[in-house]
């Protein structure tokens, strides 16, 4: 196999991916720019939103990595099966780590912010966005990841070529938009919006 053999192959396999991930970067940022009233509502979420969206590349991509390469072990299926402890135990500690960072992160906006003598929020509406937005966006960047994984290995693509771009497309369009709802959740309990 040649250089250029290997470049082609490697194009036609991320391509569609990287498109994707144009596309949903571009809708994400749509999404983020609707949101006017919300990031006036809570002042400092503009802070955290890069925070929030890298937290979902960073944990759900190495969710993504180890679904990988447990497939290439042989480790497990590529399907999801009732009695898969290791799948499970996987997607239950990415969506812990989702969400405990994505408090840790709010927790130091906060502190950051306040030091800064900037406006925010107060700190429970921050870590309550926080946490809704991240229970949301891992719930589905865990189903995404497992399946886009699973029907990557089974059609012969390499996984590990396809979870970045699909993490990140999934990570930015679906964590604006739990983001959003997060946000008008709270603020509703709050009574503020």
């Amino acid at each position: 196999m040649t250089v250029r053999d290997v470049a082609v192959e490697a194009y036609r396999e991320a391509l569609p991916a990287l498109s994707a991930s144009l596309v949903g970067g571009l809708v994400a940022g749509v999404v983020l720019g609707g949101m006017r009233a919300e990031l006036r509502a809570v002042p400092g979420l503009l802070v955290l939103v890069p925070a929030l969206l890298a937290t979902r590349g960073n944990v759900y991509g190495s969710l993504g990595a180890r679904v990988a390469t447990a497939l290439h072990q042989g480790l497990i299926e590529p399907r999801v099966t009732a009695g898969d402890d290791r799948l499970q135990a996987a997607a239950a500690a990415a969506l812990a780590n989702g969400v405990l960072t994505s408090t840790f992160a709010a927790i130091v906006a906060f502190f950051l912010l306040t030091l800064l003598g900037s406006e925010v929020a107060p700190l429970p509406i921050l870590v309550g966005v926080a946490i809704i937005a991240g229970l949301l966006s891992g719930t589905v960047l865990t189903a995404v990841v497992v399946t886009v994984v699973f029907a990557g290995y089974r059609r012969g693509r390499n996984p590990d070529t396809l979870v970045g771009p699909i993490v990140t497309t999934t990570g930015d369009v679906f964590g604006i938009l739990f983001l959003l709802i997060a946000v008008r959740t709270v603020l509703a309990i709050a009574g503020v919006f």
